[in-house]
């Protein structure tokens, strides 16, 4: 058929028939894979059927449902829904066979076969992609009912939400018929048939069939835009009458209210579903017509809703109005104003913050339709309620400080809560007290979040980056350069909470810069802290000058802001030159090795190694290198900053491994050696989880990083064997650092690699669950569990002794050594039951015990592990 097409199709009639005589009775699954295929190709290339279209139906049909189950071990790995999917192809693809097989699929949904009736269904939604109105209009009676008694009775999600579908796809066949004078309606016809058997189920007082008759009309509706006209515009008004006939909670008493309330929330959430619908076809002109119709009842119930005292029925209000609020002229003017007051309100003075955040999110969805209704209302609102000495309540300052973030979705409105933030920053600056670094915080997740959704905005973007950068490192600066800044009036700014909730701000407001900005900002970031070049910052009258690179006990304050220079520097693109790189790279060398204060020190390393990254290969990147191997090698051997030049061994080693750049192998063998040093092999072996992991500030995809596809899976390969090796050599004082560093690599490998490689490795991980150490017990303990679930075949033949470990470890001192060992527990589940039935009772008495614990979180695990032990061999699990 694919080489000699034309020969085949001179003969006729006669290829088909005999094609038909030879399928006819097959029942080789191969086979039929190739006949079903053969099948569509007669139909669907434009064979000669002749007088034989239901002979080639049935010669088909014979085999629908499939019924197949491949034999275990089947070499040829026939699935069942390789045929189920094969079959329906043909059954689907031509409307010729549109008499035969709706009654057969009539015939299969109103069996009891739950498998026959799924197929009926899935094979009715594909026909109708193919069949045209006229074939499935003798048949729509009886393909409305039964799909509308499996939606009413049915308890299978999967084939209620198929039958859905199915209904949906109907519907859409008959909005493409081609409508004359003089023609029947059959979408319109349809339709009434769906409203006559589902309207009246919305008004029963208990509203058993609510929900389904809901469904189904949305079903419906949603097929195209004249279904969605003709459903809405019967089921709005009743909806909407429905709600009002149900009074508002805070006018019953306790035992109604809520009884009430529900029954508003049901109805509210049925109304949000027809108001979704319209968002699938966009906005097209004519098109909210019905919506309009009922414009001021429905903003009657929203507004109903939002001041009702049931919190559930609040958060179905705030998605409403957010659906109302996204609709092109939908809410006028009068309308907006209210329904942002609303919003304001439930931020402000809401007690239960699902409301308020629920207010919050939908503030951000719609500020970009309406940015002045919310500046003008909300934003200027929010500021004054920063100003008042009530703001200083803790859940009243947070709201306050998320809800400006929340709303910043649109240019305008960020040019005015930007500054709104700023100048409360410099206020809390001036009066915050030593440890006073909570509100800072918040207000940085604040700013963080503003940073995040204006990256995507060029003028956004632009206009933050210029104002809150500046503005960040000034205040920083001012803190710093102050007399004995760690002990003066601001100097929370300091904190390393405040400044590291610092350097998502700069490293967001920076990664998404235009060439040209990025390139401008370069030039006055670098002066400013090789050189003290404060021309740039505001208020920039300071009473000494900045030298964060310089010597001296009095400089240490200015040091510690280092790290706001690696969270700009190592955020800009690989392509925007760096001015006096070489020798910014020296003075980070010479801080991050010398320096007395880790914070000040790990964040010069850092720094070193996100510009090391992303240096370009050549003599310059060999130079600087070979430096810093001169600075590691004294610094590593012996004196007081041991601890420093590790941590820039590990930063510098994760820079070039993750660039594949030659000299890595050579530091992380460095890294490895020290595994065996009594004082520094801990930290080592931490180092080695920090290698592989995810670093949130630098050296990642998102600050532009040069990251190489699996380069956890090469290190692996390069250095598992010799730490393995290395574990086995070493003294018995540092096995743990081995043990514990083997289990930070594996952590960060993906699962089906470790599969691979878990016969040899298992032993270990046994052994270094015997470890004293409880790091080491805990990292390995995350090790497994995982594997417990992805890989229980291979875990299987070691199940005694995994369970005795995991046991003893639910005695750990350590509390999350101990959830750790409930949640592997909780995973041995997954393993082959027979092969865990005769531990069960030894661990259900076991699991007694954690029951008991004087901590919540590790009673929680052991209720949930105990309670699936419990469970294990029950019958249908």
């Amino acid at each position: 058929m694919r080489t000699r097409e034309e020969e085949l199709k001179s003969l006729g009639t006669d290829f088909t028939f005999g094609f038909i005589q030879v399928m006819d009775g097959e029942k080789d699954p191969r086979n039929l894979l190739v006949a079903f295929q053969i099948v569509r190709d007669l139909v669907l290339k434009g064979y000669a059927l002749g007088p034989f279209v239901e002979e080639l139906f049935e010669v088909t049909s014979c085999y629908f449902p499939i019924d197949f189950t491949p034999p275990p071990n089947d070499p040829h790995g026939i699935q069942r829904e390789d045929l189920i999917v094969s079959l329906r192809a043909v059954l689907a693809s031509t409307p010729q066979f549109a008499e035969f097989l709706l009654p057969l699929l009539i015939e299969k949904m109103d069996s009891e076969l739950q498998s026959a009736k799924l197929d009926a269904v899935q094979t009715l939604s594909a026909c109708c992609a193919i069949y045209g109105p006229k074939e499935l209009q003798a048949f729509l009676p009886s393909l409305w009912a039964s799909l509308r008694r499996e939606v009413f009775q049915t308890a299978s999600e999967k084939l209620e939400a198929e039958c859905l579908g199915a209904l949906t796809a109907l519907a859409a066949c008959l909005s493409h018929a081609v409508l004359h004078a003089d023609t029947h309606d059959l979408l319109d016809a349809f339709l009434s048939s769906v409203l006559k058997d589902c309207r009246h189920h919305l008004c029963e007082p208990d509203m058993k069939l609510v929900w389904p008759s809901a469904k189904l009309l949305q079903a419906a509706a949603s097929a195209s835009l004249r279904a969605y006209h003709h459903i809405a515009g019967s089921v709005l008004p009743l909806l909407l009458e429905q709600y009002n006939q149900h009074p508002q909670g805070c006018n019953l008493g306790p035992v109604l209210a809520p009884l009430q309330s529900s029954q508003r929330r049901t109805i509210l959430e049925m109304l949000l579903g027809f108001l979704e619908l319209p968002q699938k076809w966009g906005h097209e002109e004519g098109d909210e017509t019905v919506l309009l119709d009922v414009r001021g009842p429905l903003c009657s119930v929203v507004s109903s809703a939002l001041t009702d005292p049931s919190v559930q029925l609040q958060v179905v209000g705030v998605r409403v109005l957010t659906v109302l609020g996204t609709l092109p002229g939908l809410l006028v003017a009068s309308d907006l104003d209210l329904a942002v007051d609303h919003l304001t309100r439930l931020v402000l003075h809401e007690e239960d913050p699902q409301s308020s955040m629920a207010a919050m999110e939908a503030s951000g969805t719609l500020a970009p339709a309406h940015p002045g209704a919310f500046t003008d209302r909300m934003v200027r609102a929010l500021a004054q309620e920063l100003q008042t000495e009530r703001a200083d309540e803790g859940t009243r300052h947070q709201r306050c400080l998320q809800a400006l973030a929340a709303v910043s979705t649109h240019p305008s409105i960020v040019r005015e809560t930007v500054p709104v933030l700023l100048q409360h920053l410099r206020d809390l600056q001036r009066g915050s007290e030593p440890g006073d670094t909570g509100k800072m915080a918040s207000l940085c997740r604040s700013l963080h979040r503003m940073a995040v959704q204006s990256q995507h905005d060029p003028e956004s973007c632009s206009f933050y980056h210029r104002a809150v950068v500046p503005c960040l490192l000034g205040l920083a600066l001012q803190a710093a350069l102050q007399e004995d800044a760690l002990l003066a009036p601001g100097k929370a700014l300091l904190e390393e909470e405040a400044l590291t909730s610092m350097v998502p701000i700069i490293s967001a407001a920076s990664t998404h810069l235009s060439p040209e900005l990025a390139v401008q900002s370069a030039a006055l970031m670098v002066p400013l802290f090789l050189d003290g070049d404060v021309s740039f910052l505001p208020q920039n009258s300071f009473p000494c000058s900045f030298q964060p690179f310089q010597d001296g006990l009095c400089l240490a304050a200015q040091r510690r802001l280092v790290i706001l220079l690696m969270a700009f520097i190592c955020s800009l693109p690989r392509n925007v030159p760096i001015p006096q790189q070489d020798r910014l790279l020296r003075e980070l060398l010479a801080l991050s090795c010398a320096c007395d204060c880790p914070f000040a020190a790990t964040a010069a390393a850092k720094c070193f190694a996100g510009l090391v990254n992303k240096h370009p290969e050549g003599a310059q990147l060999d130079e600087v290198l070979q430096l810093a191997l001169n600075r590691l090698e004294p610094g590593l051997a012996e004196g007081p900053h041991r601890t420093q030049a590790l941590g820039l061994l590990l930063w510098v080693t994760k820079a070039l491994v993750l660039r594949y750049h030659p000299l890595s192998s050579h530091l992380t063998d460095k890294v490895l050696a020290l595994l065996g040093d009594t004082e520094l092999g801990p930290a080592a072996a931490e180092g080695l989880g920090l290698l592989l992991g995810d670093a949130p500030d630098v050296l990642h995809r998102g600050c532009h990083a040069d990251v190489r596809l699996m380069y956890r899976q090469r290190f692996f390969t390069d250095n598992v064997p010799r730490l393995v090796q290395g574990f086995h050599a070493a003294h018995s004082d540092v096995k743990a650092n081995y043990l514990k560093g083997l289990s930070h690599v594996l952590n960060h490998l993906p699962k089906p690699v470790l599969v691979t490689e878990l016969p040899t490795l298992l032993p270990l991980l046994l052994e270094a669950l015997s470890c004293l150490d409880g790091g080491v017990q805990l990292s390995t303990l995350r090790c497994l569990q995982p594997l417990l679930l992805e890989a229980p075949r291979a875990l299987s033949p070691h199940g005694d002794t995994l369970v005795t470990k995991f046991l003893s470890l639910t005695d750990s001192p350590t509390m999350a050594v101990r959830i750790a060992a409930l949640r592997c527990i909780h995973a041995l589940t997954s393993l082959p039951t027979p092969g865990l039935l005769p531990y069960k009772a030894r661990v259900i008495r076991a699991l007694a015990k954690p029951l008991d614990d004087k901590k919540r979180l590790v009673r929680k695990e052991a209720v949930v592990a105990r309670g699936e032990w419990f469970l294990l061999g029950s019958p249908g699990r």
